[in-house]
């Protein structure tokens, strides 16, 4: 039964999806807005969500984890000394995605995901 089993393929294996979406979470904390395809940004969404909310119970355990997951220590400073507090009244839905077009050359559709 697949029951409750969620997630895109991307079509990628699952050591290089898992690979991208750390990359692309990095990559959104750093600079606070990236583009990319839309069903990257859905499945980001819910990765940088779950870093954020880390962040915002600030202790130990939780640096811990965002440090394992994300690649670049410093983002990580970031993340728990500028962007938590920013988000620390807000229940959630720390990004927002915004369409932008189509990609060229295979009509993929292009957005930008942000941090609100």
């Amino acid at each position: 039964m697949r029951h409750r089993w969620g997630g895109r393929k991307l079509g990628r294996p699952g050591s290089e999806r898992k690979a991208l979406l750390r990359g692309q979470s990095t990559d959104l904390l750093r600079y606070e807005k990236i583009k990319t395809t839309e069903a990257k940004a859905k499945e980001l969404r819910g990765e940088v969500e779950h870093l954020i909310t880390l962040a915002k119970l600030g202790t130990l355990h939780a640096r811990r984890q965002a440090y394992a997951y994300v690649y670049d220590k410093k983002v990580v400073d970031k993340l728990f000394a500028d962007i938590a507090p920013r988000f620390k009244e807000r229940p959630g839905g720390y990004t927002r995605i915004i369409r932008l077009g189509f990609r060229r050359g295979d009509a993929a559709p292009i957005v930008q995901i942000e941090l609100v």
